[in-house]
């Protein structure tokens, strides 16, 4: 880690005076991410004092503390005895290749500061045991890999300071990983969730034996707080028919959504399964529209997840929401391929390297299945992606002619140009095995832009000036393509979007914009 106390000597921002500018200077990578400039910016860690309101930066180094990259779900923690602070922190000098985010530990005045975990992957979310004897963490282990399965690990705690070294995993021998969890009040037990075949379920975790249990299921449940006795739980539940409420015990503790719901024609999302790509059973889900009629055909719209290593599951949201693609009367599709999360690893794994081949078989296998549906018209079907769904987007288009419409949200259309736009470099450095001057072969085999002269299909391209992981370009140029080669394209450009659209009024663009485009084709 470096000493360097911040701020750091560098010649940017500096802006004012009498001839103000909006130019910027930066000298390092990982100037900007996600949807930011971090050029000059650092967060750091600030202890307030609550009878004066003073407050002091405890962690004053040339470093982002907690960590903005591979970061966790919650990344400061204070001992129960208040005598230690544990923060997630990448402590290289260059962060924008590689994923060694570490745990450290300081005194609360920021003393002391030290890496307790030494391990080359990303080591993120502490949290202190009630009793003070455990500091847990969830880790990574292979470096450069941000997808990697995330283990619960338990470091010892002796005289209220912390051991450093390899902690204790108690997920050994599990295939999925554990995304966020709390500790029981006696320290016995930790409640995890975990995604698993497209819904997160709680489990708890018993010490010191380890015995994993499953405590709730069915949708996505997450935010789990534990009460004093150890074992009920109040936690964040919802469905693909349920919008997010407060349950207890298993039981709905609020009822904000519950009028509104109340007015809708939400039909449950369906799981069907199919043999895939290697022979592995892969899953995907089906949303018929409201007012389902038994001997009609359907229009069928095809979603495709992002990530690369991401999965639909059975929730409610705001952006991609099945309910509202079948609103229009569409049956909706949606499948789990090669590189989804909460299969195992090893299903995980199987993408990187392969975005073209694996997933592209799934994709189009778990098409045959849909459009043999009695309720499906399979001489109307349209996909639409977002990120790497962007991406098959683009690659559909180049490889086959059976949809009538697309729709592409912040796809990657060019491997090579994505690899040196992106932000957070160890991405394309995995997911291609090297960097594109050191591998261009695999960059090459894998570029939907050396497939365009097959493009036909009509495409809607959406993309926004504040996306930094996929960046603006790779929309322009996709676009570009599509208008020169005669094929029927229309661009939908968000100046205040990054790579999600978040903003309410923007969002009610999308839909209408999309959901238009879509009707227009399938209708």
């Amino acid at each position: 880690m470096s000493d360097i106390k911040w701020p750091a000597d560098q010649e940017i921002d500096r802006r004012n005076g009498a001839y103000p500018t909006d130019a910027r200077i930066w000298t390092g990578l990982l100037w900007r991410h996600w949807d930011e400039f971090r050029a000059g910016k650092r967060q750091h860690v600030f202890r307030v004092d609550a009878a004066t309101g003073t407050a002091t930066d405890v962690t004053p180094v040339d470093h982002d503390v907690p960590t903005i990259a591979t970061s966790g779900d919650g990344d400061v923690a204070v001992s129960p005895d208040g005598r230690e602070v544990a923060v997630a922190m990448h402590g290289d000098s260059v962060v924008a290749d590689n994923t060694n985010v570490d745990v450290y530990v300081l005194s609360p005045d920021g003393g002391a500061m030290r890496a307790v975990t030494t391990a080359p992957g990303a080591d993120n979310t502490p949290r202190y045991s009630p009793d003070g004897k455990w500091l847990a963490y969830l880790s990574m282990e292979r470096p450069g890999f941000e997808a990697d399965r995330l283990r619960l690990l338990l470091l010892r705690r002796k005289d209220g300071t912390t051991e450093s070294g390899n902690g204790v995993d108690a997920t050994a021998g599990w295939p999925l990983s554990v995304g966020s969890y709390t500790w029981c009040p006696n320290s016995t037990c930790v409640y995890a969730v975990v995604e698993e075949h497209g819904r997160d379920n709680v489990y708890r975790i018993d010490l010191p034996s380890f015995r994993r249990s499953v405590v709730v299921s069915r949708g996505v449940n997450t935010n789990v707080q534990v009460a004093p006795d150890g074992r009920t739980l109040a936690y964040l539940h919802q469905s693909n028919t349920e919008p997010s409420e407060v349950w207890l015990a298993g039981k709905p503790l609020s009822h904000q959504n519950d009028s509104a719901v109340a007015t809708l024609d939400l039909p449950p999302l369906e799981e069907f399964g199919f043999v895939g790509a290697l022979g592995d059973s892969v899953f995907g889900w089906l949303q018929k529209p409201p007012g389902f009629a038994a001997g009609k055909r359907y229009p069928l719209v095809y979603l495709i997840h992002g990530g690369p290593q991401g999965a639909w599951t059975d929730s409610w949201g705001a952006r991609w929401n099945f309910q509202m693609f079948a609103s229009r009367g569409f049956v909706v599709a949606a499948v789990n391929f090669h590189g989804s999360t909460g299969y195992g690893q090893k299903f995980t794994d199987a993408i990187s390297r392969h975005w073209g081949d694996y997933p592209y078989e799934d994709v189009m296998k778990g098409a045959d299945v849909v459009a043999r549906l009695p309720y499906v018209d399979s001489t109307r079907m349209g996909a639409a992606g977002a990120s790497y769904g962007g991406y098959m987007v683009y690659w559909i288009a180049g490889h086959s002619d059976r949809f009538k419409v697309l729709v592409d949200h912040d796809g990657v259309f060019n491997t090579v140009s994505m690899a040196g736009s992106t932000e957070e470099l160890w991405f394309s450095d995995w997911e291609f095995g090297g960097n594109p001057y050191a591998n261009r072969d695999l960059y090459r085999q894998w570029n939907p832009l050396n497939f365009v002269e097959h493009w036909k299909t009509p495409m809607l391209i959406v993309h926004s000036q504040l996306d930094y992981r996929v960046d603006l370009s790779e929309g322009y140029q996709a676009f570009t393509a599509a208008k020169r080669l005669g094929v029927p394209a229309k661009f939908l450009y968000f100046p205040d979007e990054g790579h999600w659209v978040l903003r309410p009024r923007n969002r009610r663009i999308w839909w209408g914009t999309v959901l238009d485009w879509l009707e227009g084709y399938l209708k």
